[in-house]
């Protein structure tokens, strides 16, 4: 499953084989999202604590995720 239409079937599918692929297919795109967009805010000047508010979990564990691989 790699495809967004390919995702989007599978995750409306009645067969749990399928479904499950794009459940995990959904998480490998949510983390690469989440590695983009908050290298993205880093390079913008946003504090971890603002990227932590958006993402919804405190300001430790977003560094802690993120920390060592933007450097700051």
């Amino acid at each position: 499953m790699e495809t967004a239409s390919e995702i989007t079937e599978g995750a409306t599918s009645n067969d749990p084989d399928v479904g499950l692929r794009a459940v995990a297919a959904l998480r490998t795109l949510t983390e690469r999202l989440e590695v983009l967009q908050v290298d993205n805010a880093r390079r913008s000047g946003w504090s971890w604590q603002d990227i932590a508010t958006r993402l919804g979990v405190t300001k430790q564990t977003v560094h802690r995720k993120h920390g060592r691989r933007s450097g700051m």
